[in-house]
Parts: C-alpha cells; sequence; structure tokens
C-alpha cells in the first residue's frame, strides 16, 4: 500500500459548523447556571472556541421573549463570548427583569454565531427595501450615536421588509419613518442553535 500524500488534520481540528452548535448551547447554560450557584461542568478545551468570535444569546420562556444579548464583532474568545453574552441576557437586559432560579429550568436558549458585518450602500430608504433579503439578512442601522440591530430570526415576527427597517429604526431611537443621507446600513447572517422545547411540567 502507498502512503498517502496528504497531510494529516490537525488534532485539534475545528469541527464542522453543526457541531458546534451543541458545545455554544451548554457554554451559555452552564453560564447562567453558575451565577445560580449551580456548577454545570462544560467541556471548553477545544481550540476553537478560544478563537475570536460575534454571538447573540437569546432566552425565551413560554415561547416568550425574555433576553436578548449579544456582539456584532468579534472582540473575545467564542468562549468568553457565548459566557458574557448569556448571563447578560439573562440578568442585564433591560427590558426584561432578571431571570429567577425557577424560570431557569424553563428558559430555552439559542445562540447565534455571527458572520462578518457587510455594508450595504443605499441611496435611499426603498434603494434599501429593494436590497434587503428577508429571512436570510441580519440588519444594523446606525445613525449618529444611534445605533440598533435585529437578528435574521426577527424576520419571522415582521416579515415585511418596510415594518422590519420600520420597527429597527425604532429600537435604535429614531422615528418610525426617519431617513437621512448619512444613515448607515450593514448586514450579516448567522448561523444558530436552539435547544429543545421544554416538555410539559409534570407534578
Amino acid at each position: 500500500m502507498q502512503p498517502s500524500n496528504s497531510p494529516n488534520p490537525p488534532i485539534d481540528a475545528a469541527p464542522p459548523i453543526d457541531a458546534r452548535g451543541p458545545v455554544l448551547l451548554a457554554l451559555a447554560r452552564a453560564a447562567i447556571a453558575e451565577a445560580f450557584g449551580r456548577p454545570n461542568r462544560v467541556d471548553a478545551s477545544a481550540s476553537w472556541l478560544g478563537e475570536a468570535g460575534a454571538t447573540f444569546v437569546t432566552l425565551t420562556l413560554d415561547g416568550e421573549l425574555c433576553g436578548c444579548i449579544g456582539s456584532l464583532v468579534p472582540r473575545r474568545s467564542l468562549r468568553d463570548d457565548v459566557a458574557a453574552n448569556a448571563r447578560a441576557a439573562a440578568f442585564d437586559d433591560p427590558r426584561f427583569p432578571p431571570l429567577t432560579r425557577d424560570e431557569f429550568e424553563r428558559v430555552r436558549v439559542e445562540v447565534s454565531l455571527l458572520a462578518p458585518l457587510e455594508p450595504l450602500p443605499v441611496a435611499s430608504e426603498a434603494d434599501a427595501l429593494r436590497k434587503i433579503r428577508p429571512h436570510v439578512d441580519g440588519l444594523v442601522l446606525e445613525w449618529g450615536r444611534h445605533r440598533g440591530t435585529f437578528l435574521p430570526q426577527v424576520w419571522d415576527d415582521l416579515p415585511d421588509p418596510r415594518a422590519f427597517l420600520a420597527h429597527l429604526r425604532l429600537k435604535a431611537g429614531l422615528p418610525s419613518d426617519f431617513w437621512a443621507d448619512d444613515l448607515r446600513l450593514s448586514r450579516y447572517h448567522v448561523e444558530k442553535w436552539s435547544e429543545p422545547e421544554p416538555g410539559p411540567m409534570t407534578s
């Protein structure tokens, strides 16, 4: 048998993108558990978790949003970013009260891994509406000190591009019909993973 000329794969090569989801979900839940004094061991030694990454962690309770915090650009390791955003979504999202110990048992965790931001040059609102890709694009809107983003998942609730953009402006602290020549848009896509829906409670 002739020896193979192909190089041996790295011992700790990054797994396929789909295989990362369970690890990231476990890291997010463990970070929240630790805040409640309930250590939850997760193997976070894989080298790919040390690579810089940008994530969002979304929490839902009985199907309703109860926290969503994230990073738009990679500034720390994927390991640290997921853990920090999970804790922030659970306890520091100003739109919702902090997660309680009882709610932790029922909360559903979702982790989104963001691709790099892509500037979206537009000449007008009409041009923006033509270029935005529903159910594909996450969108960042910036004007002055105003900034807001919607993950691609928000298209499920706001499938109309005009409504999507209007609500994004509101989230950024602007009037829903605001437009300015120096308003900036960027888009991105995500890979996302969600825990299964919690089963019914039994007595």
